[in-house]
C-alpha cells in the first residue's frame, strides 16, 4: 500500500501511541465496575477511543483520494521546545518556587516561542493568566498547590 497523506500517517501513529499508552496505563488502576468507575474506568476508556481515531485517521492515510502526498513541512523547533520546555519546567519548579513565579515564568517561556513575541505583550499575558487561574483553581475549586516559593 502506498501512504498518500504523510500528515495523516504520522498523526494517526501518534493517536494510537498516546491512546495505547493511556490505556495501557489506566489497567495499573482500579477500574471499578459501569455503576460505579474506579480512577482507570475513564483514562482506560478514552484510551481506547483516541486509538480508535487513530486507526481511521491512520486508514485514511492510505485511502485518500488527493494525488498531491500531503507532505510533513519543516518542523517548528523552537516553538516545539519552548512550549515543551515551559511545561517541564512548570512541572518542576511549582513545589520548589510556588504558583505565583512559576506559572507566569511558564507562560513567558512559551510565548518565547512565537514569531511575534514582545516582552510587553508576554507579561501582561502571564498577570492577567495568573490571577485568572488563582480565582479558578486555587479559589474558585480550592486545589491545594503551593502559591509561593517553599521556605525549607
Amino acid at each position: 500500500m502506498k501512504i498518500k497523506s504523510q500528515k495523516d500517517f504520522l498523526s494517526g501513529v501518534l493517536l494510537i501511541l498516546v491512546g495505547g499508552a493511556f490505556a495501557i496505563g489506566a489497567t495499573n488502576y482500579n477500574f471499578g465496575i459501569a455503576v460505579r468507575p474506579g480512577p482507570g474506568y475513564f483514562p482506560f476508556g478514552l484510551g481506547i477511543i483516541l486509538a480508535l481515531l487513530g486507526i481511521v485517521v491512520l486508514t485514511s492515510a492510505f485511502t485518500s483520494k488527493r494525488t498531491d502526498g500531503d507532505p510533513i513541512g519543516k518542523i517548528p523547533w523552537r516553538p516545539l521546545l519552548c512550549i515543551v520546555g515551559a511545561i517541564v519546567f512548570f512541572g518542576l519548579a511549582l513545589p520548589r518556587l510556588g504558583f505565583v513565579i512559576s506559572f507566569p515564568l511558564m507562560i513567558i517561556m512559551t510565548a518565547a516561542g512565537g514569531s511575534e513575541f514582545t516582552w510587553k505583550d508576554a507579561v501582561l499575558n502571564a498577570a492577567i493568566l495568573t490571577v485568572m487561574s488563582y480565582l479558578i483553581f486555587i479559589y474558585g475549586l480550592q486545589l491545594t498547590i503551593p502559591l509561593w516559593p517553599a521556605l525549607s
